[in-house]
């Protein structure tokens, strides 16, 4: 059974993003991810101006006249959602911290796959696999999904990047759309951008860049203590020191310079979003550059 609490939470989630799944951006959708390809329906006798190439040779020989194949597009996908709960995506300086983000980001991506009749499934993990719910169609299964993301606890508070991966090859066998929602820290190590790789190539891969905003711009707040979310480890640090200030930003441009590597690697355009922001514009554009662009 599902909480009143947990059901409220999943009301607002799915009114914030009516406006995206109902609007334009569903045929962004749409015209984005064009499905697998085609399928075979069936064969039917040979017509003058027929494409040639497309005659079923065996059946043609079985029954004495040329005979065709038929084709249909085969709109039928798979979203998988891969979502980073470590805890660095508990931070956030806005409105919401990065992990609340994630999950809005989840809901607008969900909500617009079951709307046009996608399967949709979800992987959270941090230094472990924390949760992991099967691609399944219909709305009262991603209601579901979004109702156990929304509430979940994650018992980890590390990052495993490989782990994640390595799970979502044994357990997603076709081709899926995967958007893979993380702040990316740790994406330097090199079995968890090995990993990624893997999963690129047979899988259409979207990093989804968690981000605040407060991680690249550090104000001067004078005495300040922090605390690392994964390791629990704090101090009390002078942000008006010029060293400090120096090592921040150089800290922060590496980030970033990792991240746009690791995408390069990955052959994926990001979605980047930042907390205290509707996650439905950076979507729009997304889908609109790659309609546009095609599919590679």
């Amino acid at each position: 059974m599902i909480s009143k609490e947990i059901l409220k939470k999943i009301k607002r989630l799915e009114l914030k993003t009516s406006r995206l799944v109902e609007g334009a951006v569903a045929g962004g959708y749409l015209s984005a991810f064009k499905g697998r390809g085609i399928e075979f329906t069936e064969v039917r006798e040979y017509f003058e101006g027929d494409d040639v190439r497309a005659i079923d040779w065996n059946v043609t020989a079985r029954m004495g006249q040329a005979y065709m194949k038929t084709f249909m597009e085969e709109r039928d996908l798979t979203v998988m959602l891969a979502v980073d709960l470590s805890g660095s995506t508990g931070f956030g300086t806005t409105t919401q911290t990065k992990r609340e983000l994630a999950v809005d980001f989840c809901a607008a991506a969900a909500l617009l796959a079951v709307k046009n009749n996608d399967r949709v499934g979800l992987l959270a993990y941090t230094d472990k696999v924390e949760l992991f719910v099967p691609p399944r169609k219909g709305k009262r299964h991603v209601m579901r999904l979004l109702a156990d993301l929304s509430s979940f606890t994650p018992a980890g508070k590390g990052t495993n990047h490989h782990l994640a991966a390595a799970t979502l090859m044994k357990t997603v066998k076709h081709r899926a759309t995967l958007f893979w929602v993380s702040d990316f820290a740790g994406a330097e190590d090199s079995d968890g951008s090995k990993g990624m790789r893997a999963a690129a190539k047979r899988h259409e891969l979207v990093p989804v860049v968690l981000r605040d905003r407060r991680e690249l711009d550090m104000p001067d707040a004078g005495l300040v203590r922090f605390a690392d979310p994964e390791t629990g480890e704090a101090a009390y640090i002078d942000t008006s020191s010029s060293a400090f200030r120096k090592a921040f930003d150089e800290h922060a441009e590496k980030s970033e310079s990792t991240v746009t590597a690791l995408c390069k690697s990955l052959h994926a355009e990001p979605v980047r979003l930042w907390t205290g922001s509707s996650p439905i514009m950076p979507l729009m554009r997304y889908f609109r550059r790659k309609a546009r662009h095609g599919r590679h």
